[in-house]
């Protein structure tokens, strides 16, 4: 759905090991990486070695040549300043803005053919449903069109639908659109069985984009109702019902997670891409006011040509 990405590195602590994962992904696809170097200034900021550090990821991932030739922008996000030298800031954020324009190509689209929006993300609502995420690579959407829906994963496949309602982005908000053209990101409802990897084109010609996989948990959690002697102290939200609504509102927008029964029937067990992506719903969870129990984290082992095996970074 991008063209290339921002890659957000402090200037004190450099590269942390969850910029291992996202990068390793991006330089797999191939996206153009702008290195930002954040809070640059912060009295005890040592740009040259977080550059340095950032470069020897790139080697330790196996970035080509052309790759490891990273444009560098030092920034101070807090401040709303850029500048192209961490000694030479401007008054405003300009410098990373062209840096974006200069370096990332725009994306590759056919606005004379029918329609094709291949579903990069899903997101949820409680009022419109299923919202389905995308970048329009050829021809034009319109709010009120009869869709067909297919996947490459099923040739000769189609399904029909239709958008309700169309939606950009503006400043992190949604606004509502009648028409988006091909090279543009858009949001569509109306279709509640969209999936990630899908196609939304025209009826007239429904051919398939290929299709993107969503990789598999390799860790879960159990999470249960609170049975220590301070249960109900600090939320609201207490029992096993209360858990499994949020669970199933989380997996409507979340399709890296699973969650499965536990072993009693106040416990479920929850699975997402490391202990990272569970801490998140955790907090999450925490901070609207649901009050819960833990278990350890259990590494997700599977059978592969009669081998047991364990996920690896």
């Amino acid at each position: 759905m991008c063209d290339g990405v921002l890659l957000l590195v402090d200037s004190v602590e450099g590269p942390m090991p969850q910029t291992r994962f996202v990068t390793k992904k991006a330089l797999a696809l191939n996206k153009k990486v702008v290195v930002v170097v954040n809070k640059i200034d912060r009295p005890a900021a040592r740009p040259e070695w977080v550059v340095d550090s950032t470069f020897e990821l790139f080697m330790d991932l196996g970035a080509s040549d052309e790759q490891c030739d990273f444009p560098v922008v030092y920034a101070s996000g807090v401040n709303g300043i850029a500048g192209m030298s961490p000694d030479g800031l401007a008054d405003d954020l300009q410098p990373l803005f062209d840096t974006i324009v200069r370096e990332v190509a725009p994306p590759a689209v056919a606005f004379e053919q029918p329609l094709q929006l291949l579903v990069t993300n899903i997101d949820y609502d409680e009022h419109k449903g299923r919202i389905a995420i995308g970048r329009v690579s050829a021809g034009t959407i319109t709010k009120g069109a009869q869709l067909a829906i297919c996947s490459s994963l099923e040739p000769g496949k189609v399904r029909p639908g239709k958008v309700n309602e169309l939606f950009v982005y503006d400043n992190f908000s949604r606004v509502g659109v009648d028409e988006v053209q091909a090279g543009d990101i858009c949001a569509v409802t109306g279709i509640q069985d969209i999936g990630i990897g899908e196609t939304l084109c025209s009826k007239e010609s429904p051919v398939a984009l290929p299709t993107i996989k969503v990789e598999e948990p390799t860790v879960s959690m159990t999470f249960k109702v609170n049975t220590s002697p301070f249960a109900g102290k600090e939320g609201k939200y207490v029992t096993s019902r209360n858990i499994r609504d949020r669970l199933d509102r989380e997996l409507e927008r979340n399709l890296a997670m699973r969650v499965e029964p536990g072993e009693t029937a106040d416990a479920f067990v929850v699975s997402g891409r490391g202990t990272l992506h569970l801490g998140i719903l955790i907090e999450s969870m925490r901070r609207e006011g649901y009050e819960f129990e833990i278990g350890p984290p259990k590494v997700i082992t599977r059978e592969v040509d009669g081998a047991k095996c364990e996920p690896y970074e």
